[in-house]
């Protein structure tokens, strides 16, 4: 054999090269560009629809975290923060100081809240007049006694007075019971009371006629006292809740209408009183607030008397 024949035979292989910048590693750093990007995004949205206080208590929560959830403040007990961390109640917000919030701040933001709230439940008062008087307007029945019927706002709430005339009295002379057309207007007015969550309370009063008969020791108190709780059965009746009145009384001749004519027959009448919030809670005990910052019902027919009506 020739020399040729031993010598071995190589095979050589080329790879190919140069084509890894052509590769897919750029697909996974475009991708996570494409995710920073909405990450970011998405955090923007997060930060502009977020309001300025969960802000602060997002803010605050992460500066100190411990301090929030030990002590409190915006973003732990408050049920109007975003994080909520410790207190007593997650759910309870009245009664709480806001961090950086003083007892004087406190006393400015209740005093805020509760004149927002005399200020809607004055616009619901309003409004309930107002449906009062277009069914006065729309009803004929009614619409004939329009001048007996007096509607008025007053410190206690809304008042709806139902008057005598000469010749048109509501009740029977001398008796609690009342005339026919009496029944149709109380009747009437009793489910518009409904549309409120105020309670009601109701007042009898007669002109200064000394009451002649009856039994001896029956005089105007007593029969003022039976006319109001008369006119409540009517209105309960027409379809008031019964667990809406809360006082039914009798001023006899003590509060006139017609201070100049103590014997007018305006001054026998009927006073329904839609109360506010506030005449109810010092009438239960039930207010807060000092009794004396509402005045005596007499106090308030007689300042008030001539005071809205149409």
């Amino acid at each position: 054999m020739s020399d040729d024949s031993q010598q071995p035979i190589v095979v050589k292989r080329i790879k190919k090269g140069g084509g890894g910048a052509h590769g897919g590693a750029w697909k996974i750093a475009y991708a996570d560009f494409v995710t920073a990007m909405m990450a970011f995004f998405l955090l923007m949205w997060l930060l502009g629809s977020t309001t300025k206080g969960d802000l602060k208590g997002i803010a605050e929560y992460f500066q100190t975290p411990l301090l929030v959830a030990l002590f409190g403040g915006s973003g732990a007990g408050d049920a109007t923060s975003v994080i909520q961390g410790g207190g007593e109640d997650l759910t309870r917000s009245h009664g709480q100081v806001k961090r950086g919030e003083t007892p004087s701040d406190k006393r400015v933001s209740e005093k805020r809240m509760k004149a927002e709230f005399e200020r809607l439940e004055r616009e619901r008062l309003e409004a309930l007049k107002a449906d009062i008087e277009k069914l006065i307007e729309s009803n004929p029945t009614l619409q004939q006694f329009k001048k007996q019927l007096l509607l008025d706002i007053t410190s206690e709430g809304l008042r709806i007075q139902i008057v005598d005339e000469q010749n048109r009295p509501m009740f029977d002379l001398a008796s609690s019971e009342l005339k026919p057309y009496t029944r149709v207007i109380l009747r009437e007015i009793g489910p518009l009371l409904n549309r409120v969550e105020n309670r009601i309370s109701l007042a009898g009063h007669t002109d200064a006629t000394p009451y002649a008969g009856g039994d001896k020791g029956f005089g105007n108190w007593e029969l003022s006292t039976n006319r109001a709780n008369a006119s409540r059965r009517e209105l309960v009746a027409g379809g008031m809740s019964d667990k809406k009145v809360i006082r039914v009384v009798g001023f006899a001749d003590t509060v006139p209408f017609d201070r100049d004519n103590p014997t007018a027959a305006i001054n026998r009448r009927i006073s329904i009183v839609v109360m506010n919030k506030r005449t109810e809670e010092a009438i239960l005990g039930d207010g807060k607030e000092k009794v004396e910052e509402v005045q005596d019902a007499s106090e308030l027919e007689a300042s008030g008397a001539l005071s809205g009506v149409r």
